[in-house]
């Protein structure tokens, strides 16, 4: 029976690519010279720590990664920006988590869409990712076409297509 995966992953190694262009072209602008500002990528976690000592910087800092990873071909909607701290003396501290795997309310969201468009397909949803069977091939490549056009809050992925 034909099947596929609808997944939100984004590859570890280009966005470390791309935190580290940020870091380079904030170190080389003008208005940064004298900034004890730092970008931070942990692997592990997906997390970005910016620290910097006003919000215009942080804002710099901010379009300059978002710049970097459409560069890289890496959708920004997977960012999920956190709130801004105080950290110590006048410094800004901001986290923002990089999004992997589909929750469960977009996963939900995900299939009631798909149910609704009366297409013969069973979406079933499992752990971080959504499956989709079907005895025709065509009617999972609508699915495809009818999930690209909708926006769920983060990038989709369309792998393991099987027949």
């Amino acid at each position: 029976m034909p099947s596929f995966d609808i997944v939100s992953k984004i590859d570890g190694q280009t966005l470390d690519n791309a935190i580290n262009n940020a870091k380079k072209e904030i170190l080389n602008r003008y208005d940064f010279n004298t900034s004890k500002s730092t970008i931070e990528l942990d692997k592990k976690t997906n997390l970005i720590t910016i620290v910097t000592e006003d919000d215009m910087r942080l804002k710099a800092i901010i379009d300059s990664i978002i710049s970097r990873m459409m560069k890289q071909h890496l959708d920004a909607n997977s960012l999920d920006f956190g709130k801004e701290t105080i950290a110590s003396g006048n410094m800004i501290r901001k986290e923002i988590t990089v999004k992997e795997g589909i929750d469960r309310e977009t996963a939900k969201k995900i299939v009631a869409k798909i149910k609704d468009s009366k297409l013969k397909v069973q979406p079933s949803m499992m752990d971080d990712q959504v499956r989709v069977q079907s005895k025709n091939i065509d009617d999972l490549q609508k699915v495809i076409q009818l999930c690209r056009g909708e926006d769920f809050g983060q990038p989709l992925q369309f792998i393991n297509m099987r027949n």
